[in-house]
């Protein structure tokens, strides 16, 4: 799915492997960026990142700020005809899944939340993210 953008059994024919083999390559890969990159980019924040990005938001004139959260709906063109009410917007007659995101302004991603049903507004995803759970 990462290095084709579709399901895994979807390109068994093409590749000629078998969707068992596909699955387990999947997770291999998965597993070996996990650990090339967690220690630096997939954790929380530190205390000293924390630190550094509120100097620089300071430095901005937006003191006592971390970063700002922000969604956007990403249209899903192969979305299954069973879940089209849910994830179809009233507005614009797409459909969508909403990407929540946290990026510092060094491009670094903090946290991303995806997934979530195209008809609900920030306000709905906001409540659903596990962006607030540690602070709660």
């Amino acid at each position: 799915m990462l290095a084709y953008g579709v399901a895994v059994d979807a390109v068994d024919e093409y590749i000629k492997i078998g969707g068992t083999t596909t699955l387990e390559c999947l997770c291999r890969f998965c597993k070996g960026i996990i650990q090339l990159y967690e220690p630096m980019y997939l954790r929380a924040p530190t205390q000293d990142d924390l630190q550094r990005i509120l100097h620089v938001r300071e430095m901005w004139g937006f003191s006592g700020m971390i970063e700002s959260i922000d969604c956007m709906h990403w249209e899903w063109k192969n979305c299954p005809t069973t879940w089209e009410g849910q994830f179809t917007r009233g507005d614009k007659g797409t459909t969508t899944v909403i990407l929540e995101a946290v990026t510092t302004y060094d491009l670094w991603i903090w946290h991303v939340f995806f997934g979530c049903p195209g008809t609900l507004n920030d306000i709905n995803v906001l409540d659903r993210s596990p962006v607030f759970d540690d602070v709660e």
